[in-house]
């Protein structure tokens, strides 16, 4: 499986407003563990090491999107 970073979340506004809702009147460090929680749980999701391991690399700025 190959990471996919192309648009692929159907109406992403309505998903980016319920994200920022749900952290609207939380401390930084409530956000922080939310923001935490969602990567471990969406990790969990996709599963595959490698998928995940290219996903780092590209928000590390050690690989391009392709």
């Amino acid at each position: 499986m190959k990471l996919n970073v192309e648009p692929n979340i159907k109406k992403p506004d309505d998903f980016y407003e319920a994200l920022i809702n749900m952290q609207r009147d939380c401390s930084d460090d409530d956000v922080q563990l939310m923001n935490a929680k969602l990567i471990l749980i969406l990790a969990n999701h996709i599963g595959d090491r490698e998928v995940l391991m290219s996903a780092l690399d590209v928000v590390a700025g050690t690989k391009s999107k392709s």
